[in-house]
């Protein structure tokens, strides 16, 4: 594991577990569901990353979209690429919605729809919130 997933709060955090990536709940929520897409390589260029991570890509992202569309019932999903604080590559998933959702006791507005997500407005999780929110998507992936 790289600095980056540890950085995103691993293994507390864990909510996915392939061969070249992790799924990661992201501790600040701008939206319900708010999850970070983390290459386990050492890479910091999306291009470096070798093809069999490339690969695998399809079958987390369908994991993932499925999960988020039971879970959270979104009307869109943004995929996050800015590597700009954290530089291992990773993708914060930002399922996006009208209003607000709700989930293991913890409710998040979509407070940018139907713009850009404001994450600024992100929900800080902490400890026990986030073991909420991490045990309630978990059974979603499986």
């Amino acid at each position: 594991m790289n600095e980056t997933i540890a950085k995103f709060g691993h293994p507390a955090t864990l909510i996915a577990d392939y061969a070249h990536w992790v799924v990661l709940l992201r501790p600040a929520q701008p939206t319900l569901g708010a999850l970070v897409l983390a290459a386990k390589s050492d890479a910091t260029a999306f291009g470096d990353l070798p093809a069999a991570a490339h690969a695998e890509l399809k079958t987390v992202t369908a994991a993932i979209e499925a999960a988020l569309r039971q879970a959270v019932g979104y009307a869109k999903i943004n995929y996050l690429m800015l590597m700009m604080v954290d530089p291992h590559v990773h993708f914060h998933v930002l399922p996006r919605y009208d209003g607000e959702r709700s989930g293991a006791g913890i409710t998040v507005a979509d407070a940018g729809w139907p713009g850009q997500p404001d994450l600024g407005q992100a929900v800080k999780l902490d400890e026990s919130q986030i073991a909420a929110l991490t045990g309630w998507l978990k059974p979603y992936f499986a």
